[in-house]
């Protein structure tokens, strides 16, 4: 599962799997940042859309003008 994406459905947001730390395991936002960690039963897999949709978010984070 580690380099795929996934979705924590305790808020529903979609990450890249960076791997595991004990029984966590670690996902990273589409478009970087802080990783956080999930439990392995509340995570399902990232319809395309989905991911498509996270990193269209994140470049437009990142093209905001401060």
């Amino acid at each position: 599962m580690t380099g795929e994406y996934a979705v924590d459905v305790r808020d529903g947001r979609v990450g890249l799997v960076m791997g595991r730390v004990g029984t966590y395991v670690q996902l990273r936002p589409p478009g970087g940042g802080k990783e956080w960690d999930c439990p392995p039963d509340a995570l399902v897999p990232a319809e395309p859309g989905e991911v498509l949709r996270a990193r269209v978010r994140a470049l437009n984070r990142e093209g905001r003008l401060p």
